[in-house]
């Protein structure tokens, strides 16, 4: 898939409704399919044993491993193999209210505008545990059912979606393991210590802890007492203190650029509100 904005927003607008399910095996003429098309769209994933389709005219023999997709309008027809030492049983999921750009409505993307994906390493042990999940699921009415199906349904969805995409590149610069509390905080406190002459987005900080940004200044907060902002204009404006002192000859502009603001009326104005004097009157005399 080349377009990863088409993705990305399509990934986060999700929301299909989901149908059915079906497991079953070819195991007689009476299991073919007629030749058949729907206005939803289908998934199929082969649990076992080799089969053929016919879609839009074509066949395809599908075996173990291997996911069918028919999308609304698509015709298709289960055939019988009696030929086959093992016929195929596999697993049929039934969803619409998709839209993804630029395709009509109920229908997803496959490589090259194919109908099948040949799963392969751990997609497939993914998708094998979906299916497994969805059909216990469905066997047993408990409370929550229905959403719970939904769930399942939308992983297979980005799975195969998510599969067709090389991985985003991790956006440079923070990059966090959150385990615990304190474990994030003094982890934002070093990030802020070596960073802080840098542009800092605490959005992205928040993302690539896998944290809202709500959440993240909250804790922080609990910890520090502070907010990440604030706590990161101090660091900055003793930085700035700490080189006006030390005799930098330079000027307000490539000191407050030494602290990462490029404004240097609005890092002189938070100076002056933090110290009670300007940058100017802060700096040592030259001797």
């Amino acid at each position: 898939m080349e377009n990863s904005d088409n993705l990305s927003g399509f990934c986060n607008t999700l929301d299909p409704t989901f149908l059915f399910t079906w497991r079953g095996t070819r195991s007689s003429r009476k299991c073919e399919d007629s030749y058949h098309s729907h206005d939803h769209a289908e998934m199929a994933f082969v649990l076992s044993g080799e089969g053929r389709y016919l879609v839009e005219g074509e066949q395809f023999a599908v075996k173990e491993g291997d996911l069918l997709l028919f999308n609304a309008g698509v015709r298709h027809k289960a055939l019988f193999c009696p030929d086959l030492l093992l016929p195929a049983t596999e697993f049929f999921v039934g969803f619409s209210d998709v839209q993804f750009p630029g395709l009509s409505p109920n229908a997803l993307p496959l490589p090259g505008g194919e109908f099948l994906l040949h799963t392969q390493g751990e997609l497939r042990r993914k998708l094998y545990n979906l299916c497994a999940s969805m059909q216990e699921e469905n066997e047993v009415c408990r409370p929550g059912r229905y959403s719970m199906l939904k769930a399942y349904l939308m992983q297979m969805i980005l799975l195969v979606m998510r599969g067709q995409c090389q991985p985003m590149e991790r956006p440079r610069g923070c990059a966090f393991e959150s385990a615990n509390k304190k474990y994030v905080v003094a982890q934002i406190l070093s990030y802020f210590e070596t960073h802080y002459s840098e542009k800092i987005s605490l959005d992205q900080i928040a993302e690539n802890m896998y944290l809202s940004p709500f959440y993240l200044s909250k804790i922080f907060k609990s910890e520090v007492g502070d907010t990440p902002i604030r706590h990161l204009i101090d660091i900055r404006l003793e930085k700035a203190k700490e080189l006006l002192e030390s005799g930098f000859t330079g000027s307000i502009q490539e000191v407050a650029a030494a602290v990462g603001y490029e404004d240097a009326y609005h890092f002189s104005k938070l100076f002056k509100k933090r110290y009670g004097i300007s940058p100017s009157q802060a700096r040592r005399p030259a001797r």
